[in-house]
This record gives C-alpha cells, sequence and structure tokens, in this order.
C-alpha cells in the first residue's frame, strides 16, 4: 500500500490531541545519506509537511506547530541560509491556495525582523488570506527560540507595569502565557521530534510543561502518514496526570464518564 493510499483511508482518532508539536529534524542528514547537499533534504521534508498536516487534519488534530526555523539556525552556513530562505518563500507562494482550499489557517510565531521585507510581506498575506479557515490551524515557528519567547513576553509585561496598565500582583502564569507567541492557544499536548534526537532544542520552553514527547528514529523526509499516525495512536493510549496520581486521574474519568 502506497504512502496516498494509506493517507485516504486516515479516519478521525479518538483520543486525539488537540495540538501536536513537531521539530522537524534529520533534513541534512537525510541529504548526506544520499550524497546530496543539505538544501536537498528541506526540499524533501516539504512532502513530509504536506503529510502531517494531511494525517493531523483528517485525524482531528486542531492545531498543528511545526518549528521550520530557531534562533540559531542563523549560525549555520550563509548559503544554507539563503537556500532556505528561497525554500521557505517559495513553499509560502505553492502552499497557501492548498491550505485555504482546505479550510486551514496558518500562522507565524516568532521574530520576523531578520526576515527580508519580501519574505516578511508574504507571511502577513498568506497569515490574512487564511485567518477565516477553521478546520485546523497550521502554526509555523520562524526564527523562534523558546529563551526568546519568554524573554519578549517578560518585557511586554515591563513595559505594561511601567506604563501603569498592570500592577506586578497582576502578573499569574494564565497572564504571562497570554504574552508569550502562542498566546490563548491550549498547550501542546504531544511533541514530536524525528531523526533519533531525543532534545527540545529550545522550542516552547515554557509550553512544554506537560506536554508528551515521542522521539521518532525516521528522518524527516521519510516521517509520513504512516509515521504520523502512529504517533498520534501512541500519544492516545497514555495517560496524562498533570500531578496527580494514576488512580485519581482514573476515578476522575469514571466520573465524567458517568455524567
Amino acid at each position: 500500500m502506497t504512502d496516498t493510499e494509506r493517507e485516504t483511508r486516515i479516519s478521525p482518532l479518538q483520543g486525539c490531541p488537540r495540538h501536536v508539536a513537531v521539530i522537524m529534524d534529520g533534513n541534512n542528514r537525510w541529504a548526506r545519506a544520499r550524497g546530496l547537499r543539505g538544501v536537498a533534504g528541506h526540499r524533501a521534508g516539504v512532502s513530509a509537511v504536506r503529510a502531517a498536516v494531511e494525517t493531523c487534519g483528517k485525524s482531528g488534530v486542531e492545531i498543528l506547530t511545526l518549528f521550520a526555523f530557531s534562533s540559531e539556525n542563523w549560525r549555520r552556513p550563509e548559503e544554507e541560509v539563503g537556500a532556505l530562505m528561497t525554500l521557505f518563500l517559495r513553499a509560502l507562494t505553492r502552499e497557501v491556495r492548498k491550505l485555504r482550499e482546505n479550510n486551514i489557517r496558518l500562522s507565524f510565531i516568532g521574530n520576523r525582523n531578520r526576515f527580508s521585507k519580501t519574505l516578511q510581506s508574504h507571511m502577513d498575506e498568506a497569515e490574512a488570506s487564511t485567518a477565516h479557515c477553521t478546520d485546523m490551524e497550521l502554526v509555523v515557528a520562524a526564527d523562534y527560540g523558546g529563551r526568546w519567547d519568554i524573554t519578549q513576553a517578560t518585557r511586554r509585561i515591563g513595559a505594561e507595569i511601567e506604563a501603569g496598565r498592570l500592577r506586578p500582583d497582576d502578573v499569574t502564569e494564565d497572564l504571562f502565557q497570554r504574552y508569550l507567541c502562542l498566546g490563548d492557544r491550549p498547550m501542546p499536548d504531544l511533541l514530536i521530534r524525528t531523526g533519533g534526537e531525543q532534545r527540545i532544542s529550545n522550542f516552547l520552553l515554557w509550553q512544554f510543561a506537560y506536554t508528551e514527547f515521542y522521539f521518532a528514529p525516521e528522518y524527516w523526509p521519510d516521517f509520513r502518514h504512516q509515521q504520523m499516525r502512529a504517533a498520534l495512536e501512541d500519544y492516545s493510549s497514555r495517560q496524562r496526570r498533570f500531578g496527580r496520581t494514576a488512580e485519581q486521574v482514573s476515578a476522575r474519568t469514571a466520573t465524567t464518564d458517568s455524567h
């Protein structure tokens, strides 16, 4: 059975996570294993993005957040960064229409200031043209870092306090969260990282407090419909306790089901 055939058979998943975050790792290693330049892996990874969006959408995921370009990725060779920016712009131009046709909203989080004016303009246009879509939200983290996110939120709250619009006592966890890039969106239920590495690489540091982790051995270009569905099914079998005991969670679930 081909990957496309698997995709067409995807059905809603009971216990599906509302919000899935993905660290798309292994593009360069995928390319090197084939004797190709690193950017070839990133090009191949675009198809994996499509598979992730399709599988998550049909399974019942409400928000899919992809770590596309980190704050630290600017340190990579200039040629690679330039190629990534070109690919990013090309993908925006080609994919936005498909997202709109499938009623998927596109949003970006991160510091856009270091991107070219052309790329920033395309990002703004993509968000505006899909703002009305309601089936799923695709969030792309670009020039994003978890420490940067916490720092910018702290600065904004400090400015509000200095201006007299907030008092220090007003600062709660819920208020602080609203100043982070993901704002009032539900926190990620599941983080998937491909490529065999087992770390979070400065991604959504605040938001991952109670997130379930799933580490996949496949490089990102090889992570398609079947692999994404397997990750979602693995999550659906887990018990999330949020500090409670397993017995407390079971009792609470039984009480909820009885109503």
